[in-house]
């Protein structure tokens, strides 16, 4: 693992004409007209995205570094041709802040237009963006090794071996490499060591957060796929049997009352936090930021909704960034 920070060469370029306060058009490559007026004014530099543009060798883990940046936070766009980068960091300007933060994939895929690549990084140098570059680099065993497990060719190999398209990939991007404020060297990591790398370069001094979707389901009608945990409260008496219940929901009062003074319900709830707080603890060591806490019943309507909305405060109550889908709740 090697890294090289170059910040200061590129703070040099962005230099000069990102002070400028008076009014300009620019047109990029694309012929789109961007207006850089106001330069000096807080409020509108303040809603300039962040951008960084992620690159280097195919296979060395740029789509792990992307997904990174995306569980992040960042808007991602994979395969973006550079001359329409300024376009990107415009669009994301006019948000009104609800894009602060860009990262723009660029490899060999898009060789048709990768000279416009300096054209536009000089563009948005003179527009002031905060920019930086990350480039992900691997030894040529390991990129060889790599595309074999795959089974997959070089996007630049042709009709020759693999080892080719590696040197003409790196003659390519040799520039750019140079250009590079973080290189990272690939060859013995691991995605979750990848994935660590990148957290510290970007997910500040904080630690990692993780997002918990908790959704209750009925088991009558199939199991969540996109669920990553499942827990079953059929264990507990049902509600639908009591008639003054049945036509609510767990999110009433009464139903939820009725579920918790059941034995072993609050013991349940407690346990199982419990164990979400150790689960949560290794998914964030590992890299994952997103999982789906699926509490089922028989019908997604009563057991499943309650237990669901108290679990979910409960996660909430303890950091973590919650949201509850009742999945089943009205479909009888």
């Amino acid at each position: 693992m090697t890294e090289h920070d170059t910040g200061p060469e590129r703070n040099e370029r962005a230099q000069g004409k990102a002070g400028e306060a008076r009014p300009r058009e620019v047109a990029g490559e694309n012929g789109a007209q961007v207006s850089t007026d106001g330069m000096a004014n807080g409020a509108q530099e303040a809603a300039i995205p962040e951008l960084v543009i992620i690159s280097g060798m195919s296979g060395a883990g740029r789509s792990t570094a992307a997904k990174c940046l995306e569980d992040l936070g960042w808007f991602v766009v994979d395969n973006l041709p550079p001359a329409l980068i300024p376009t990107m960091v415009e669009l994301g300007a006019r948000s009104q802040g609800n894009v602060a933060r860009i990262a723009v994939v660029v490899d060999v895929r898009g060789r048709r237009f990768f000279d416009n690549l300096r054209e536009s990084l000089a563009d948005l140098d003179g527009r002031g963006v905060t920019r930086r570059i990350v480039f992900l680099e691997s030894s040529d065993e390991a990129l060889v090794r790599r595309f074999e497990s795959v089974r997959r060719p070089h996007p630049l190999q042709g009709d020759g071996r693999i080892v080719d398209g590696i040197a003409a990939e790196r003659e390519l991007l040799r520039e750019l490499r140079g250009d590079a404020d973080l290189v990272i060297d690939t060859s013995s990591l691991n995605v979750h060591e990848l994935r660590a790398k990148m957290d510290a370069q970007f997910a500040g001094e904080e630690e990692p957060e993780l997002r918990a979707t908790v959704m209750s389901f009925g088991f009558k009608y199939g199991l969540p796929v996109d669920a990553d945990l499942v827990a079953d409260m059929r264990f507990l008496p049902n509600p639908h049997w009591v008639p003054e219940l049945r036509p609510f929901t767990g999110v009433n009062e009464e139903v939820a009352s009725y579920v918790f003074n059941q034995p072993g319900a609050k013991e349940f709830l407690d346990r199982y936090a419990e164990l979400l707080r150790l689960i949560a603890a290794g998914y964030r060591r590992e890299g994952k930021r997103y999982v789906t806490i699926a509490i089922g019943c028989t019908g997604g309507k009563h057991r499943s909704v309650a237990m669901s909305e108290k679990l979910a405060a409960r996660l909430a109550a303890e950091g973590v960034e919650t949201v509850v889908v009742h999945r089943d709740m009205g479909r009888e």
